[in-house]
């Protein structure tokens, strides 16, 4: 009768690294775990790649460059896309100039956007059955 519904919201909650907000960095950043950004960051910020990585942009940081990440709460300035493999949160202070992509968005009253919010679809892995079918359609292709 009742259905569960996906759990929504950020999945890790540790926050191993902090940048401060009188640090200003000029290049690329990766990071693992969780970051907290109150400094500023003129390059790519992204968590490191297959990890479920948690980004927390406060209110006193600021991006510019792409972000990628699996959650992202942003409640500064991005100026570039953002790209969340899970979860977006945009906090009331947040302003991102360039695109979202995201599975799951949260937008507090006050956040602003000026770019395009798409959702993205999970990426699932073809059926075994599916790959047997196609490989049979391109055997007949050569066949025939």
């Amino acid at each position: 009768m009742f259905s569960k519904k996906k759990a929504v919201g950020v999945q890790q909650t540790k926050l191993a690294t902090l940048i401060a907000h009188d640090v200003r960095i000029a290049g690329d950043l990766q990071f693992s775990e969780g970051l907290r950004m109150d400094g500023h960051v003129k390059g790519n910020v992204s968590g490191a790649p297959g990890s479920q990585t948690l980004l927390v942009l406060s209110d006193r940081g600021s991006i510019e460059g792409n972000v990628h990440g699996y959650d992202v709460v942003v409640n500064g300035r991005i100026v570039g896309d953002l790209i969340a493999d899970h979860f977006v949160e945009l906090q009331g202070s947040a302003h991102v100039t360039g695109n979202i992509y995201y599975q799951q968005l949260r937008m507090d009253c006050g956040a602003s956007v000026d770019g395009k919010l798409t959702k993205r679809e999970t990426v699932q892995a073809p059926s075994p059955l599916l790959m047997a079918v196609d490989e049979v359609l391109r055997e007949e292709r050569e066949i025939g």
